[in-house]
């Protein structure tokens, strides 16, 4: 074992030099301020004043968790009920993905795949979706050369987590049960 610095023997301080500098490598600063900007939406959305579902058109949205999710009223049904439970990130990792397909600018489609890979995949993400490695390796890889493809498996497992578990216990709520009272 090394003890003082006067005796230390030279692999200690070698050793001791190398820690030192992975240490300073973990702690260097962002390249920019940027990398330090928390994303904040400039525009405060307020919800929209929409009408209620009629019964029948409630009643609708237990067919599929595709049709929920393309019509209006259920998708924002849907997402209020998730985050009652604080489980909305499922439901926004998925609404980013098909925002992303839309993107045509390649330049644009590297930075997003870069904000979703942050928010939503990698390990300790703020919204960080549940996907097995496999998976995440794989959309890891995809995302070397982004295309519109790049985050489709994680997408249709996170379209099979809310199918499974999300949308049944939407069905079963006490907020969905008075719609379609």
């Amino acid at each position: 074992m090394c003890k003082g610095l006067a005796a230390l023997p030279h692999s200690c301080l070698e050793r001791a030099k190398e820690i030192k500098l992975k240490l300073g490598t973990l702690l260097q600063k962002p390249d920019s301020a940027v990398d330090l900007v928390i994303p904040y939406d400039e525009k405060v959305q307020k919800p929209a004043k929409t009408q209620k579902p009629s019964r029948e058109e409630a009643l609708q949205w237990r067919d599929s968790l595709d049709g929920l999710l393309k019509d209006g009223h259920a998708l924002a049904s849907f997402r209020s009920f998730l985050q009652s439970e604080f489980s909305e990130e499922n439901l926004e990792f998925w609404l980013a993905c098909e925002d992303y397909k839309k993107i045509q600018s390649p330049a644009k489609m590297a930075e997003r795949a870069k904000q979703i890979y942050e928010e939503f995949i990698q390990t300790e993400a703020p919204k960080e979706v549940n996907i097995d490695h496999f998976t995440k390796d794989l959309t890891v890889k995809n995302l070397v050369e982004p295309s519109l493809n790049s985050f489709d498996t994680a997408q249709k497992k996170v379209h099979a987590l809310m199918e499974k578990d999300s949308l049944p216990r939407f069905l079963r709520s006490e907020f969905y049960q008075e719609l379609v009272k």
